[in-house]
């Protein structure tokens, strides 16, 4: 059925990833040491090759070295060649990929950004490892937002938009519900948290374009995109978040395809426990949606981890095609997990799973891939072809030039800082604030204007207590009774006046 990638042999039998089932995801488990990141690498290329796109992280730095072909020099040579020699590939040449290296911190490759708004409520609640109260206030900051129009690109934007919800706490309590300054604080303080673990350089713009990682170079080649992981590492929550946030990106841009012929993109997840720990269930149920109907959209999504038991049986069991490295059984956890790992296979009346996990050779891994019909083949003890790319770290100036000579040079460098919610919310503020601060004039005008009003009335009050008050009020009294009488006696002249000559007339 269609084109495949020869994943290493076992017995007789090829192993061989059918394209058009990669898109029914994987696993790839085994203890340290074992051979994993090789896997990985032989399975980049080999998708590559086969013009399909890629993304997986890189744990130790020691996988962005694939970019470069490998040497007979390195260390690896002899053991690689005479591999290839047991599994019959001649001629084996060793041979670059397309890489393109990417880093949330910009430092080892292009920026990865991305905006909160994008981010959303329930990504950021886990990154910030807020409770329920709290992520719920969030909602509510996020709420407001998308009413106001206002654009939450990076973290001064929500820092803003959270010091406005604090500020209008009861404005917005009797909107949607109850918001505390307590509460509010509670989150600034994780914000704080997440910017001194570096988050700020992943929010803001220019945003991740995923297109740009879906590129297929013009040799038909698919793009091989690398993270650098290394440091990312000392901040657990924000990488899980970060894949789980590109995956979910995926799920939302991409259209359906059904069931392609080959995968659009294949994304894989290193370290994969990191994503399910302490994961509040309505995350793990976004985790097992994404997954279930991701491949709709031609993702193909492959898991890493150390003990298979880290992924939770809802998706572990949608996880079809299995490669596993060997497992230590020192512990009871250890036998736990190598019993689980040999029940999820296909078994193979040849092999004794249990016991053969425990033995498997560095290179050597138990093989279950998808046939054309859909079901997982028998289990195989497998030795896993060698890689063509070099195994191992880049060096610094290997790396600028990657960078520098890459498609995508100068695209993510600079940071762009438009208008957004941090300068709004900020002029309203200020707005608010002169506002407040000419009512307080007016009312202290006012106040004053009140107190100038009482202290000259008492002062009135005082003065005519006084001798001289007295005298003045007692010299008006006169005034006003000579007044009166001079107006009786002019009245009177007139009245007589006017009789007399009505009189003298008659």
């Amino acid at each position: 059925m269609g084109e495949r990638i020869f994943i290493g042999k076992g017995g007789e039998h090829a192993q061989e990833l059918l394209l058009g089932r990669a898109n029914r995801h994987g696993l790839i488990a085994g203890a340290t040491g074992t051979g994993k990141t090789v896997t990985l690498q032989v399975l980049a290329e080999g998708f590559s090759r086969a013009g399909v796109p890629v993304f997986f992280p890189d744990m130790k730095g020691d996988v962005a070295g694939m970019a470069l072909p490998g040497s007979p020099e390195a260390k690896t040579h002899g053991a690689f060649t005479r591999r290839a020699a047991e599994l019959g590939i001649a001629p084996y040449a060793y041979a670059d990929n397309p890489v393109v290296l990417w880093d949330l911190f910009g430092e080892q490759g292009h920026p990865v950004r991305t905006t909160v708004s994008e981010m959303g409520p329930l990504l950021l609640a886990r990154l910030m490892g807020l409770n329920d109260t709290q992520e719920g206030v969030l909602n509510i900051a996020f709420r407001y937002a998308d009413e106001q129009g206002l654009l939450v690109l990076d973290l001064k934007d929500l820092q803003q938009l959270l010091a406005w919800c604090a500020d209008n706490a009861a404005e917005l309590s009797g909107r949607y519900g109850n918001v505390t300054r307590q509460t509010v604080g509670a989150i600034q303080r994780q914000l704080l948290t997440l910017e001194a673990q570096g988050g700020a350089r992943f929010f803001g713009e220019p945003a991740l374009s995923i297109h740009d990682m879906m590129a297929i170079e013009p040799d038909g080649r698919g793009r091989v995109n690398i993270l650098a992981a290394d440091r990312l590492m000392q901040a657990p929550r924000l990488y899980s978040t970060f894949l789980l946030w590109l995956l979910s990106e995926l799920f939302e841009e991409l259209p359906e395809v059904g069931d392609p012929d080959r995968p659009t993109f294949v994304f894989f997840f290193d370290e994969a426990h990191m994503l399910f720990s302490e994961a509040p269930k309505a995350l793990l149920e976004r985790i097992e949606q994404v997954v279930r109907l991701i491949r709709s959209k031609g993702v193909g999504v492959y898991f890493c981890t150390q003990n298979p038991i880290d992924i939770p049986d809802t998706v572990a069991g949608q996880l079809g095609n299995r490669i596993q490295h060997a497992l230590r059984a020192f512990t009871p956890r250890d036998q736990k997990a190598v019993r689980a790992a040999a029940e999820t296979f296909r078994q193979n009346p040849k092999l004794d799973v249990e016991t053969v996990i425990t033995e498997l050779k560095v290179g050597e891994a138990l093989v279950s891939l998808l046939d054309d019909k859909g079901a997982p083949t028998p289990v195989e003890r497998t030795l896993i072809r060698p890689p063509v790319g070099r195994v191992g770290p880049l060096t610094e100036a290997e790396r600028k030039v990657l960078v520098s000579s890459s498609p995508l040079a100068g695209r993510y460098e600079e940071v762009v800082d438009r208008e957004s919610a941090h300068e709004i919310l900020s002029a309203r503020a200020e707005a608010r604030a002169a506002e407040a601060e000419a009512a307080d004039a007016a009312k202290e005008a006012e106040r004053a204007a009140r107190a100038r009003a009482r202290a000259e009335a008492a002062a009135a009050r005082e003065y005519r207590k006084s001798p001289a008050g007295q005298a003045e009020a007692a010299l008006k009294q006169v005034a006003a009774s000579a007044g009166r009488t001079m107006a009786n006696q002019i009245g009177r002249s007139l009245v007589r006046g006017l009789l007399g000559g009505l009189f003298g007339r008659r």
